[in-house]
């Protein structure tokens, strides 16, 4: 197989270690440039108290260390401020048109000649508002690029993901404000999930990305994903992280997207 270009749009520092790390590396190792766009520092992420000073700078730095452990050809920072968890930052990524962003992304896509072009799905996940972002701005640029590319949607199945949060609220191991009904909606119905990678063999580069993140594993008074991810033992390890889920975009869904106004966020 001749060598692709691989190009993963994410919205902060540690999201390319949570649903994409074992992909990168796997296309790495098989000898594929890989191509990592960011679109925020994450300044706005929660972190213990100590850390939030210069957490975009710390983050940034984070972000290097995981993508050397990736196999990462070329990072990218655009620089767009972190709208925080709820869009609060009225100068932050979500409030900036798509196609602008796209345009953006479109451009590295053309500078690198992609092949492959790799964002978020519709829910953005769990919803954070510049996961939203990334998903239509990802979709844009795969309809402005002028070199036709493979878009696919990195995901996760919904309906295990939604009886954890069901299971974990109900055991109290949540806090009290979190609604476990937010999650009915987050991520993409497993039986519309196109490819499932198995990155069992990159299991150690993505696990060393992960805790390249070292300032998302901690934060005062609250258990982080990040922390608990890294500290799994190896057969749990191995089942919840050795998978990797994605949706092949049909060309026309992000083409109708590219005929929409340039001042929709």
């Amino acid at each position: 197989m001749s060598a692709r270009t691989l190009v993963f749009v994410h919205a902060h520092p540690d999201d390319e270690a949570l649903l994409t790390a074992g992909t990168m590396a796997k296309a790495a190792q098989e000898g594929h440039r890989v191509v990592l766009i960011v679109a925020t520092d994450g300044e706005a992420g929660l972190a213990a108290s100590t850390l939030t000073a210069d957490l975009g700078e710390l983050r940034r730095e984070e972000l290097a260390v995981s993508a050397d452990a990736l196999g990462v050809s070329r990072t990218v920072l655009l620089g767009y401020p972190d709208s925080g968890l709820h869009g609060e930052n009225p100068d932050g990524l979500c409030h900036h048109g798509r196609f602008q962003v796209g345009r953006r992304i479109a451009e590295i896509c053309d500078e690198e000649s992609a092949d492959i072009l790799v964002g978020y799905d519709a829910a953005g996940g769990y919803g954070h508002p510049d996961h939203v972002q990334v998903h239509r701005a990802v979709r844009s640029a795969h309809a402005l690029t002028a070199r036709p590319t493979r878009l696919f949607e990195a995901t996760l199945p919904r309906e295990p993901i939604a009886r954890a949060t069901r299971w974990a609220a109900h055991s109290g191991l949540t806090p009290t404000e979190f609604d476990p009904a937010t999650f009915a909606e987050a991520w993409t119905p497993a039986q519309e999930i196109t490819h499932r990678v198995n990155v069992r063999p990159q299991l150690s580069a993505k696990v060393a990305a992960l805790r390249a993140h070292a300032s998302q594993a901690t934060a005062d008074g609250t258990t982080r994903t990040l922390a608990v991810l890294t500290r799994l033992p190896g057969p749990v390890r191995t089942l919840l992280l050795g998978t990797e889920y994605y949706v092949s975009v049909d060309p026309s869904s992000s083409a109708r997207t590219s005929s929409r106004s340039d001042d929709e966020s």
